[in-house]
C-alpha cells in the first residue's frame, strides 16, 4: 500500500512538472492548450493547475476568444512567487543578479576581479555580499529566494560540495558549492558558465526552437555549451564543450592553461589583446580594463588593428567549423561580451570564414546566429539552476524558513 502511495504522488508530481514546465516555458496558456500539448486529460489538467493557483505558483493572466464557446483564460506562472538570484563568475569581474519567476531582472552587484588567478576565498565573500546586496536591492525577503546558481569557469563536479577545476583560474579541486553554503541557507547550484549561458539562450534566446545546437561563448576566456535532442551533453565527468582548449594551431602561442595552440589563446579576449600589443611593437590596446581596450580595437582602423581582428575573425570562423563537423547542429549561437561585440561587427565575415573550413553539406544544414539575450546572459542562465529543480519537482512548496548570513564586506570596497 505504501508503494502504491508513492507511485501515485510520484505520478503526480511528474504530471506537475509537466504542466509548470510549458506554463513557464510557452505561457501564458489556457488550460486547453495545456491539454493538447501534454496529453494530459482536461480534467487532470484542471485540478493540477487549480492545486497550484491554490499555492500560488500559477495565475490567470487574461483570456482569449475560443471557436465559439467561452472566452478561455490563460495562465502564466506568478513572477512573485520566489525569486532566482545568479552569478557569473567571470575572468575579470563577479555579477550577481536577482530576477523574478518572470526572468525579469531586478537587482544587480558587480565586484572586480584583478587577479588573474583569483584566490577562492575572496570570490566567494563577493558572492556571498551580492546575494544579500541584490535582495536588499530589491526589497525582497531572503525567505523567497529559492536559489542561488553560479556559474564559473572550467568543470564543475556535480556533487554536493561542487568542486570546481579550473586551469586558467589557478584552481584546483576547489569545494565552491560548500563554501558558499557555510555562509547561507538558501540552495546553491554551481555549474560551467558556458552551459548556464547555453540553458539560457535554448530556453529564451536564439537556441529556441532547434533540437541540436552549439552555444558558444567568447569572453576573455572561450567554452560551448552542446545541446543534442534537445538534452545538453556534459560528457562522462561534465567536461564537454571545453572549445577553447581545442588546438587551433600545432604548437602554437601559449595558452592559459598551460598548453600551446589553443583556440582560446587567439580569439579570447585576452589572447586578441595579447596578440595585438605583440604585433605593436609592445603598445596595448587604449582601455582602462579588458572590455573597453577590446572594444578600442574593434573599433581601431590602423593597419594593425584591422590586420589582427581580421585574423582574429578567421580563426573563430575555423573553430566554429569544427563545431560543425563534429556535432552537426541546426544553429550555432554566438555568446559571450567579447563575441557578441567580434560578432555584431562582423558576423558576415565569420559566417563566410566557417563556410571555408566547414564541410559543405553540414555547413549548409547549419544557421550561425548571435545570442539574443545580452552580455548578462551567463548569470540569467546561472538563475535558471534553482528553477529547473522547482520545475521539475513540479512546485513543490519549498522550505518556508531561510536565511542569508550577513556577508564580510570584500576588502578595498
Amino acid at each position: 500500500m505504501d508503494a502504491r502511495r508513492t507511485t501515485v504522488r510520484d505520478m503526480r508530481r511528474a504530471n506537475r512538472s509537466v504542466l509548470l514546465t510549458r506554463i513557464w516555458l510557452d505561457g501564458p496558456l489556457s488550460r486547453h492548450e495545456l491539454g493538447q500539448s501534454t496529453a494530459l486529460s482536461l480534467a487532470s489538467v484542471s485540478n493540477l493547475v487549480g492545486e497550484m493557483i491554490t499555492e500560488g505558483l500559477v495565475e490567470e493572466a487574461g483570456s482569449v476568444e475560443s471557436d465559439g464557446g467561452r472566452p478561455r483564460v490563460l495562465l502564466r506562472v506568478a513572477p512573485g512567487y520566489g525569486y532566482l538570484v545568479g552569478a557569473d563568475v567571470g575572468e575579470t569581474r563577479v555579477q550577481v543578479e536577482l530576477f523574478d519567476l518572470s526572468m525579469t531582472a531586478l537587482a544587480k552587484a558587480e565586484y572586480p576581479i584583478s587577479a588573474a588567478e583569483p584566490d577562492p576565498a575572496r570570490v566567494a565573500d563577493h558572492l556571498r555580499h551580492g546575494l544579500a546586496a541584490v535582495t536588499e536591492q530589491a526589497g525582497v525577503d531572503p525567505a523567497a529566494v529559492l536559489g542561488f546558481g553560479v556559474a564559473v569557469s572550467g568543470t564543475v563536479e556535480r556533487t554536493a560540495d561542487a568542486v570546481v577545476h579550473a586551469q586558467t583560474l589557478g584552481w584546483d579541486g576547489v569545494p565552491l558549492g560548500a563554501m558558499l553554503r557555510a555562509g547561507t541557507d538558501v540552495p546553491v547550484h554551481v555549474d560551467n558558465g558556458a552551459k548556464t549561458l547555453g540553458q539560457a539562450e535554448m530556453w529564451f534566446g536564439a537556441g529556441r526552437g532547434v533540437r541540436h545546437a552549439v552555444v558558444a561563448l567568447v569572453g576573455s576566456g572561450v567554452g560551448a555549451s552542446v545541446v543534442a535532442d534537445g538534452v545538453g551533453y556534459r560528457g562522462a565527468h561534465s567536461s564537454a564543450g571545453e572549445w577553447g582548449h581545442t588546438t587551433i594551431v600545432y604548437e602554437g602561442r601559449r595558452c592559459r592553461c598551460g598548453n600551446h595552440g589553443c583556440l582560446e589563446a587567439y580569439v579570447g579576449a585576452e589572447g586578441v589583446l595579447d596578440r595585438y600589443r605583440q604585433a605593436n611593437r609592445g603598445r596595448p590596446a587604449a582601455g582602462g580594463d579588458e572590455e573597453t581596450a577590446f572594444g578600442e580595437l574593434l573599433r581601431g582602423t590602423g593597419r594593425t588593428a584591422t590586420k589582427v581582428i581580421d585574423e582574429t575573425v578567421g580563426y573563430l570562423g575555423a573553430g566554429v567549423a569544427n563545431l560543425v563537423n563534429l556535432f552537426n547542429p541546426e544553429r550555432v549561437v554566438l555568446g559571450g561580451w567579447a563575441g557578441l561585440a567580434l560578432g555584431e561587427r562582423h558576423l558576415p565575415a565569420i559566417r563566410e570564414a566557417t563556410a571555408r573550413h566547414a564541410l559543405r553539406q553540414p555547413y549548409a544544414q547549419t544557421s550561425i546566429e548571435l545570442c539574443r539575450l545580452g552580455p548578462d546572459a551567463v548569470a540569467m542562465g546561472a538563475a535558471t539552476l534553482p528553477m529547473t529543480r522547482l520545475l521539475r519537482d513540479g512546485g513543490v512548496p519549498r522550505e518556508p524558513a531561510v536565511r542569508i548570513a550577513p556577508a564580510r564586506r570584500p576588502r578595498g570596497r
